[in-house]
């Protein structure tokens, strides 16, 4: 039987090219998101060895259907990689409070709900657990997206310790500037994206697939002795510490 992955946030962007590339590595792969036509055209480009679950990995009883779809089978990988940017005003406490219990559930919730509810199913040693960070956790710059995304690397420290005797690894890339996704759709200026590009020391930005090679790294087997790091990939914009 093939190796099962699941990726969260699939659907667009560095999810769909992880799970193209997890594809690619022999693996079946469950691609989860909000979006059906989105999935569905993540799926039909991955090809046959993905299949699609939508669902707001936020939301508790949505995220029952993943399990479901995982069966009684083992995951080899959890990708949580679904996380948005959630605009909003600041006039008054209310907007302040939305705006960030908005951005607290979409990047941090879907990765406590979907690892705690896929836990079971991980392979036992084996498993790999990786979620997606940003570079904004270690320089600010963000508001609540930057603390949300700090939290992710508390959670994953969190994770590794308690599931290291299980021979269960988990670890945070944290992504620099990386185009062709939509996480900058309608905020980007052509001066933010040269400010960005020319702050990374190799003067290029990212690409959905530089992440998805650091998590091919990761999964694979040069990755089974790391545990509990934040693994930077930006180009050298925020130096390693």
């Amino acid at each position: 039987m093939s190796r099962l992955a699941v990726v969260s946030g699939g659907g667009t962007g560095i999810g769909r090219s992880t799970a193209g590339m997890l594809a690619g590595e022999g693996y079946d792969v469950i691609v989860v998101g909000r979006r059906p036509d989105v999935l569905a055209e993540a799926v039909a480009w991955i090809g046959p060895q993905a299949s699609a679950v939508t669902a707001d990995a936020s939301d508790p009883a949505q995220v029952a259907a993943v399990v479901a779809a995982v069966g009684n089978r083992p995951l080899d990988v959890l990708v949580n990689n679904a996380g948005a940017f959630v605009s909003g005003g600041d006039e008054t406490l209310e907007d302040v409070a939305d705006r960030w219990h908005a951005t607290f559930d979409s990047n941090v919730l879907t990765a406590v709900l979907m690892t705690t509810a896929l836990l079971p199913a991980l392979r036992r040693p084996g498993g790999r657990i990786i979620l997606t960070s940003s570079i904004a956790a270690q320089r600010g710059g963000g508001g609540p997206y930057s603390a949300a995304k700090a939290a992710l690397h508390g959670y994953v420290l969190d994770l590794a310790t308690s599931l290291g005797d299980q021979g269960i690894t988990a670890n945070v890339i944290a992504p620099g500037y990386v185009i062709d996704s939509e996480f900058f759709t309608g905020r980007m200026t052509p001066e933010g994206h040269r400010t960005r590009v020319d702050a990374s020391l190799l003067k290029r930005a990212g690409e959905p697939q530089d992440i998805a090679e650091a998590v091919r790294w990761l999964a694979g087997p040069g990755g089974r002795w790391v545990t509990g790091q934040i693994i930077n990939v930006n180009g050298g914009s925020v130096l390693g510490r």
